[in-house]
């Protein structure tokens, strides 16, 4: 990977990790249901989940998709499928002090476990594998230095996101409007990914 290649590719980086999607409205979500220090786990688990996919895509999984495509449809609806459940768990969320199971943001290994079933991560990997990568290039050294960059730009950019969420807590300390930004934010969550579901 060239110097050349290193600006656009930390543009793209920037670009698509700060624009809204599931991630992201999920840690926003969770800022304002529960703070930054219990939505640190959700953003390092994205921060950790997302590059090692980008890892496991770049060096071969995506070849597996080529070769079975039926595979990656089946994995695109399951994806939504969890997606919704995901999206239930928001609109359902209570005040912090609330103890039920539902009402807990989601923890590391729960949040890099999402980057597998989250169709805008594998629009991300496979538009950033095919415009990132070259031909003739080592790609264990282009997806590792893609890699790196994606986690090291989720780390600040999910603190961002959950610092707007926790800004705008005040504002949710009503029951009323925290259940109608968690169901809009529901709504929001799923309408984000539809375009890539069709």
């Amino acid at each position: 990977m060239t110097p050349d290649t290193l600006l656009p590719l930390l543009g793209f980086v920037v670009a698509f990790t700060a624009t809204p999607g599931p991630n992201n409205l999920m840690v926003l979500v969770s800022g304002a249901n529960w703070g930054l220090a219990r939505t640190v786990p959700h953003i390092v688990g994205i921060a950790l989940g997302f590059p090692l996919m980008i890892i496991a895509v770049g060096l071969g999984l995506g070849q597996v998709f080529e070769a079975y495509p039926l595979l990656h449809d089946v994995l695109k609806y399951l994806a939504f499928a969890y997606l919704l459940f995901l999206a239930w768990r928001i609109s359902q969320a209570g005040k912090p002090q609330t103890t039920s199971v539902r009402s807990r943001p989601l923890n590391l290994f729960e949040a890099m476990a999402f980057q597998w079933v989250n169709p805008k991560a594998w629009a991300l990997v496979l538009g950033a594998t095919a415009l990132f990568t070259t031909p003739g290039g080592d790609p264990v050294v282009e997806i590792g230095v893609m890699a790196l960059m994606f986690g090291l730009v989720c780390l600040p950019n999910g603190i961002v996101w959950a610092l707007f969420g926790k800004a705008i807590a005040r504002f949710l300390s009503d029951d009323r409007r925290r259940r109608i930004f968690n169901v809009s934010m529901a709504v929001l969550l799923v309408a984000s990914v539809l375009p890539a579901l069709f």
